[in-house]
């Protein structure tokens, strides 16, 4: 059997003024009232990240080179359906997933109530389990002074 392990990374900045028709999106949750963040697709930074760590797992590039913010196609894209394309490319390349793993790190919003929902979505995305923590940057650097929000993910998958 072939193991391997894949880490991912994504991070975007808060917008200093509202976008109009946008909303701060995080593990395909809306939250509502908060700043959003500034990105090509959604700006969803979970997602991105859990795409970007089975995409490493498997030796098939990163999310930028699938899913590039030049292309029109994939300007406001919903990370969700990303991330299930991304599940999809694994599964035809004969590996399957085992679970991924998140940090997201921001001083808000606050992830705890929203956890479960966002595990949810996350896993029926990826089609397998993906677990989310929320962690805080303590006041440190750019993230610690709330200018945006940084996810870690960490992929195990299989291939017979």
């Amino acid at each position: 059997m072939d193991i391997r392990v894949g880490q991912g990374f994504d991070i975007h900045r808060f917008s200093d003024a509202p976008i109009a028709g946008r909303h701060l999106i995080l593990g395909g949750v809306v939250f509502d009232g908060d700043r959003v963040l500034i990105g090509h697709s959604d700006a969803d930074v979970v997602a991105h990240a859990v795409a970007d760590a089975l995409l490493g797992a498997a030796g098939l590039g990163d999310i930028g080179q699938h899913y590039p913010d030049t292309d029109v196609q994939w300007k406001g894209a919903n990370s969700l359906m990303i991330l299930t394309d991304v599940a999809h490319k694994l599964r035809d390349a004969g590996w399957k997933i085992g679970n991924v793993d998140c940090s997201v790190v921001c001083e808000s919003p606050v992830i705890a109530p929203h956890r479960d929902q966002m595990q949810t979505l996350l896993s029926e995305a990826a089609g397998a389990p993906v677990s989310v923590k929320g962690r805080r940057a303590e006041g440190l650097g750019a993230i610690g002074r709330s200018e945006g929000i940084v996810c870690f993910a960490s992929a195990v998958i299989t291939r017979p």
